[in-house]
């Protein structure tokens, strides 16, 4: 798989319902980029998962991986600049991680799990900038409400919160070109103003990074 430089590459990653698909979806517009977004209305494990996490866990995690996998190869494929709605590593460094901690992934899961990442990650091309939306736990759950997806009802307070703390442990150790936006003070979405000072932020980090 080529690693091909003269395209540019930007990922979204945050916690539930701190608006990546959206900031996504605005930025690609705005830069006439192409946008990839998370399977996540077309999974066909996440209803079960949140009825029952520890039978499907394993299940939900290998379809998250593998469909990550393959925007990964699509986008290496074509030389186009894109914008990708959460990253592979959050995968396996968040949402696997923090099950396997929650003993709702068994070691034998988990342990297979992380092995088969580690193979894939050697095909990736980490993304030229991440951008982390750091959300507090309140930011998340409103938007997770207006939102209304029936299957994120049942998320607890306390599953929020672990994935923050899992989130923060990852931006800190994360070896490459990262940009942090708190957004619990921003409404990039109905906001003009506040969408145009994340571009400009960006764009800000991309002189540097790209020219």
């Amino acid at each position: 798989m080529s690693d091909k430089r003269s395209s540019k590459y930007i990922a979204v990653a945050g916690n539930i319902g701190a608006g990546k698909s959206s900031l996504t979806g605005l930025l690609a517009k705005h830069y006439n980029w192409k946008a990839f977004y998370e399977s996540v209305d077309d999974n066909p494990y996440l209803q079960d998962f949140y009825e029952d996490m520890r039978r499907w866990s394993f299940n939900l995690q290998i379809y998250f991986l593998s469909s990550r996998f393959h925007h990964q190869k699509e986008m290496l494929e074509d030389d186009i600049n894109l914008i990708q709605d959460r990253t592979i590593y959050e995968d396996v460094e968040i949402f696997a991680k923090n099950l396997h901690q929650m003993n709702l992934m068994s070691d034998r899961d988990f342990t297979n799990y992380e092995a088969l990442f580690h193979e894939m990650s050697h095909y990736l091309r980490p993304p030229d900038l991440l951008i982390y939306l750091r959300a507090q736990v309140p930011t998340l759950v409103k938007q997770i409400q207006q939102r209304g997806r029936d299957y994120e009802n049942t998320i607890r307070i306390e599953y929020l919160e672990r994935l923050n703390n899992l989130y923060e442990d990852w931006i800190d150790r994360y070896p490459h070109e990262k940009m942090i936006i708190d957004t619990d003070d921003l409404d990039f979405v109905n906001n003009q103003e506040d969408l145009g000072k994340i571009i400009e932020m960006i764009e800000q980090r991309m002189f540097g990074l790209f020219n």
